[in-house]
């Protein structure tokens, strides 16, 4: 099992990911190069990276109004709050849950 520190260095980890990834998709865009996917951003965010997905996107005014990508990312935010919500009032049925699903 993961322990909380450990926990906040990934998370932390991949949110700095995620912040990183929005900026240089936001510098690409501007030099008219390649970007990185719209796949590969959405899930950064989605394995937790969302915090720093929606920080870069506000920050940089990236992706803003771009749909569905703009409706994505906000549903991983929202499913995201209610997982960890779901985690604090039920700690006990959320770790059976996910001891289920991986196996």
């Amino acid at each position: 099992m993961i322990s909380v520190p450990q926990l906040v260095f990934v998370l932390l980890a991949v949110n700095c990911a995620a912040f990183v990834a929005f900026w240089w998709d936001k510098r690409l865009a501007e030099a008219g190069a390649r970007r990185i996917s719209e796949r590969t951003l959405l899930g950064l965010a989605l394995v937790g990276g969302s915090l720093g997905a929606i920080s870069a996107q506000q920050i940089f005014r990236h992706k803003t109004r771009k749909e569905p990508f703009r409706s994505l990312l906000y549903l991983i935010v929202l499913l995201q709050i209610v997982a960890g919500a779901s985690w604090l009032l039920a700690p006990n049925s959320m770790t059976d849950l996910v001891r289920q699903l991986a196996s």
